[in-house]
């Protein structure tokens, strides 16, 4: 008995160390990660750390580096067969992350590796237009993404242009076929979400694509 009690507290100890080198080895990844440190990125993929690991609130590597602008680092990521498509639990991907903070090359470089442009639900082109990053909406649409593709709330990439006063975006939304009169399930418009945020020039140019409210 006193030697299977031993043997047990041998083992606790272990499975202690071993997570804390764990630990201790993911977070050494992350600050590669965020220096953009490829070779010690490299190493510790070699040294068996999860390329699909994930933060707190399920950020995987290849969408931190996405979020960080870190292009080297995401090729690297992705050399090692990283889930281009994993969502975190704020259902942000690798390409959403890139999108919204304006990384083009990012953005394309995950399309050329085949990154989904019209994943289910919010969608990159969203969260391009909401910051209006114009140059990469461009990129997005000219790979397929769907204009008129709503969030689960019916939320459009037009909806959101139109609210932030992104009047560049929405010129080149409705350019590109984005229905003007959409409602999300709220029953909002992009031209009522104009004008309830006072949007002037986007209100007109809404009305002159024959928006309603």
């Amino acid at each position: 008995m006193l030697q299977f009690k031993r043997f047990l507290v041998l083992l606790c100890l272990a499975i202690g160390m071993r997570t804390a080198l764990a630990s201790d080895s993911y977070e050494a990844m992350l600050a590669a990660v965020k220096n953009g440190d490829v070779s010690v990125v490299n190493e510790l993929l070699a040294k068996g750390i999860d390329v699909d690991s994930t933060d707190r609130i399920g950020s995987t590597l290849l969408i931190s580096a996405s979020s960080l602008g870190q292009l080297d680092v995401a090729k690297a990521l992705v050399a090692h067969k990283a889930n281009l498509n994993a969502r975190n639990q704020y259902g942000e991907s690798a390409l959403m992350s890139a999108a919204i903070r304006g990384h083009r090359g990012l953005v394309e470089y995950l399309l050329a590796s085949g990154a989904e442009v019209n994943a289910p639900g919010w969608t990159a082109l969203m969260f391009a237009a909401v910051k209006g990053h114009d140059e990469i909406a461009r990129v997005l649409i000219a790979k397929g993404a769907n204009v008129n593709a709503s969030s689960e709330n019916g939320t459009t990439a037009l909806m959101l242009a139109a609210k932030e006063g992104n009047l560049d975006t929405v010129l080149l939304l409705l350019e590109r076929g984005a229905a003007p009169n959409l409602r999300n399930l709220a029953g909002a418009t992009a031209l009522g979400l104009a004008l309830e945020g006072g949007r002037k020039n986007v209100v007109a140019a809404l009305i002159r694509s024959g928006a309603e409210q």
